[in-house]
């Protein structure tokens, strides 16, 4: 059921939501497919970059794949990453790219970002989709906007953040390398250098990058199984 209510002017950044099933967590840990991983958004004046590894793991000490897309389109100029449980993160972008057509559906209009991340971390606190880290990035009539959700809900906003198990090591990169006037294809290639720094130490990050490009014009994923012709 939807608490949306006929008559009423929800504000913007409430919007409605569906109903959540009742999940359960089990102690399987061991069995559960991860994606353990680094994952990166910059936004900049031209628009956002988010990039990913392209490793999953099997209880955290097996590779179980080596190319897994880490990064999902969930909105006509907005992608989020899969951080942490597989399966929750996949059950997570479905359900929230459902509340957004819904909410397009409804109003006949676009949501915009900062809705949007406030959509996810409801859903990050409320949900059963096991811990999750996503980042949020997209492109909206008031700019570029990055957002990183923590797993109790918490929502913030920054120029550029990182999540997984190789954020230290990418964040040593981005510190120095970060300037307010990137441009978008700078901000691509620093990205991919920083999933690299990553990958180099950390045993959750690894065989590549995905890198999301959103813009106003929409979002355009692809993946790099060699970080050369990036860098």
């Amino acid at each position: 059921m939807s608490n949306w209510t006929q008559g009423t002017d929800p504000s913007p950044y409430e919007p409605e939501l569906g109903s959540l099933p009742n999940g359960s967590q089990t102690g399987d840990e061991d069995t559960v497919n991860k994606t353990g991983t680094t994952t990166i958004g910059i936004a900049t004046d031209e628009g956002v970059v988010i990039a990913t590894d392209m490793r999953a793991s099997l209880g955290g000490r097996f590779v179980s794949n080596k190319n897994v897309q880490k990064v999902e389109q969930i909105h006509p100029t907005a992608a989020l990453t899969l951080v942490g449980s597989v399966g929750g993160a996949q059950s997570f972008i479905r359900t929230l790219r459902s509340e957004v057509d819904l909410y397009e559906a409804r109003r006949g209009e676009g949501m915009n970002i900062e809705a949007l991340a406030t959509l996810a971390g409801n859903f990050a606190r409320g949900g059963p989709f096991r811990a999750i880290n996503p980042i949020l990035g997209g492109v909206d009539d008031e700019g570029s906007h990055v957002y990183s959700i923590d797993p109790a809900g918490g929502v913030m906003e920054d120029d550029y953040t990182v999540t997984g198990s190789g954020m230290q090591l990418a964040y040593g990169l981005l510190e120095q390398e970060y300037t307010e006037d990137l441009s978008l294809e700078d901000a691509k290639s620093i990205a991919a250098r920083a999933i690299k720094s990553a990958v180099e130490r950390d045993t959750g990050s690894g065989n590549g990058v995905f890198l999301a490009e959103i813009t106003d014009e929409g979002v355009e994923i692809q993946g790099h199984n060699a970080f050369d012709a990036l860098l």
